[in-house]
């Protein structure tokens, strides 16, 4: 499980895919809140989701795990979201 500390508001990177929300390893997110796992097994990351332009296209909740903060030696790309 993913133990690092990430500040509200930061940009994050997906370590995964989610088809369910079209979502792919890689794309960058802004983790917007916690919701805690009543079990205490893992808690969830609401993350806000936004285009190349900064138009916020969705809001999602994803594992912890499956988050990463950004990294200086990581850069950015583009992808379509609509899928041949």
């Amino acid at each position: 499980m993913n133990d690092t500390l990430i500040p509200l508001y930061s940009r994050i990177s997906l370590n995964r895919d989610f088809p369910e929300y079209h979502l792919r390893r890689g794309d960058i997110a802004t983790f917007i809140d916690i919701v805690p796992d009543p079990d205490g097994i893992e808690d969830g990351y609401i993350l806000e989701v936004f285009n190349a332009q900064g138009d916020s296209i969705d809001v999602v909740t994803v594992p912890k795990s499956a988050v990463a903060p950004l990294r200086s030696d990581e850069i950015l790309s583009v992808r379509s979201l609509i899928q041949a």
